[in-house]
């Protein structure tokens, strides 16, 4: 079968089209095509992603994403094709929040066959949900148009799936198995007893790590965004051996007995280090490692104690934090040393990120919710697993 997947939780415009042989978890996969556009260079200005921004550029990229996908598995079909007024008054209806889409999609749909589509996978949380409502409408829209079912997808179990993704089919899962899923808007630990079946038993109080990440990267007067920045100096710093922050920087929450963190209270620290100073290069990457060494520490601290706790078999690491060199060698070290027979996932940096070949995996894994009622299909920005 053949899945085409949307994702618009956040910032990046994404359409792929996978083609799956057999049933979850076993079955291959062939990504045919996948298109992917990136807002970052829009919000950067901003210093952080914009709702109302995000909203507007998913409405312009999607139909191209959606050609591009096509393109790539050789099923785009050009034809004229007539489309009677019922149908355009049906699908400015279905699209009247995003009228730059409709009038798009229609155009599409005036000089494109229909492809060999299976089902529609889309994100319909958590995210933002200006950002999710445009790929759900669009969702809604293909379904109702092509007469083809819609798969709602949790973005979250995207991340997950996509950590354990090796290019053709899954990793070896073994349960129970812990994922610890790090963003830009979450930081949470999930104990999964088999697929689909989760339980939070963690999570940020305050701030996730990327949004600290973020926020460091700004007060020492960095570009968005701040995660890569962020490392980009701290490797600098570890490179050059530069002396350390005296006192150290704070690891919060370090010591409790939950799987829950915080990052505000580090994040206050940096600003106490930075406000009103000029900083060298060199101190800017001081500040840049010991914040990138604290927030590592007290993740891998919790993943210790989770893993212990919760006896897992296997450790996942999923979200765009995982892009992290110090953090994924953290725990590439963690688990060599101190848990050599749990499986360790982390995903590929190219699927790190948000990206919609995630979205069909976990599509894939909830086949049975296919529908082609999408009159209750909604967004929601703050969806939990």
């Amino acid at each position: 079968m053949i899945l085409l997947s949307i994702e618009t939780s956040c910032d990046e415009t994404a359409v792929a089209l996978v083609e799956a042989t057999g049933d979850f978890p076993h079955a291959k996969y062939r990504v045919l095509g996948n298109g992917l556009l990136s807002q970052i260079d829009i919000h950067r200005e901003f210093g952080g992603v914009f709702p109302a921004v995000a909203k507007r550029e998913h409405a312009k990229a999607l139909v191209p994403m959606l050609e591009k996908a096509l393109r790539e598995a050789g099923m785009l079909s050009e034809k004229e094709i007539s489309l009677s007024e019922e149908i355009e008054k049906q699908l400015n209806i279905l699209l009247e929040r995003e009228p730059t889409l409709a009038e798009l999609l229609i155009e599409f749909f005036k000089t494109h066959e229909r492809p060999a589509i299976n089902a529609i996978a889309v994100t319909n949380g958590p995210g933002l949900a200006p950002a999710l409502w445009v790929g759900v409408n669009f969702a809604r829209a293909l379904s109702a148009h092509w007469n083809i079912p819609v798969i709602p997808v949790n973005h979250m179990e995207g991340h997950i799936l996509s950590s354990v993704f090796e290019g053709d089919h899954l990793g070896t899962m073994h349960f129970p198995a812990l994922a610890l899923l790090i963003s830009g808007g979450h930081t949470e630990f999930v104990l999964m007893r088999d697929f689909a079946d989760y339980e939070k038993i963690g999570s940020t109080l305050d701030d996730a790590v990327g949004e600290a990440f973020d926020k460091t990267a700004r007060m020492l007067g960095l570009p968005y965004p701040g995660g890569p920045e962020i490392a980009r100096l701290a490797a600098h710093a570890r490179a050059e051996n530069l002396p350390p922050l005296l006192p150290p920087l704070p690891r919060p929450m370090l010591h409790t007995p939950d799987f829950n963190v915080s990052f505000s209270g580090l994040k206050t620290a940096v600003r106490t280090r930075v406000l009103d100073k000029e900083l060298t290069d060199d101190e800017q990457a001081v500040v840049a490692r010991d914040f990138e060494d604290a927030a590592t520490e007290v993740l891998i601290k919790k993943a210790t104690r989770a893993l212990a706790h919760t006896n897992a078999q296997t450790l996942i690491l999923g979200g765009g934090v995982t892009a992290n060199t110090n953090i994924r060698n953290a725990f590439e070290a963690l688990v060599a040393k101190e848990f050599p027979d749990i499986n360790l996932h982390l995903p590929d940096r190219e699927l790190s990120t948000d990206n919609a070949i995630m979205i069909a995996l976990s599509g894939h894994a909830r086949l049975a919710e296919a529908s082609t009622n999408t009159e209750n299909l909604v967004a929601n920005g703050g969806l939990s697993l």
